[in-house]
């Protein structure tokens, strides 16, 4: 079973930067298209950004383009989630998720990967 725990968030001021992390457990990361994605009070659940872990493809949901980078340190078996000039409409529950990897190559935005991490908090205050 694929296994994704999520860390890093706090937190921030608005223009302050912030990395979040995906840990996949190490058997399963290979050939993943692991996405972010983050879900406010009231809001549906949005894709942030996407990479395929075997290519280093990414993908970037257009509100977040030029802010957030995503990366990978394959060693580690992580994803992270650079989030730069912060904004209080960035607050929300990150979550990462991960699914095959061709799913990143079709409509990744849509919530519908097969496994999710628990997430972690990201509040973003003036």
């Amino acid at each position: 079973q694929v296994q994704l725990v999520e860390s890093g968030g706090k937190s921030v001021q608005t223009g302050g930067s912030l990395t979040v992390s995906c840990l996949a457990n190490t058997y399963t990361y290979n050939g993943l298209c692991v996405g972010w994605f983050r879900q406010a009070p009231g809001k549906e659940r949005e894709g942030v950004a996407a990479i395929v872990t075997s290519a280093g493809n990414t993908y970037y949901a257009d509100s977040v383009k030029g802010r957030f980078a995503i990366s990978q340190d394959s060693a580690k078996n992580t994803v992270y989630l650079q989030m730069n000039n912060l904004k209080p409409e960035d607050t929300a529950m990150y979550y990462c998720a991960a699914d095959v990897g061709s799913l990143c190559l079709s409509n990744w935005s849509r919530p519908m990967f097969a496994f999710w991490g628990p997430g972690t908090q990201v509040t973003v205050s003036s």
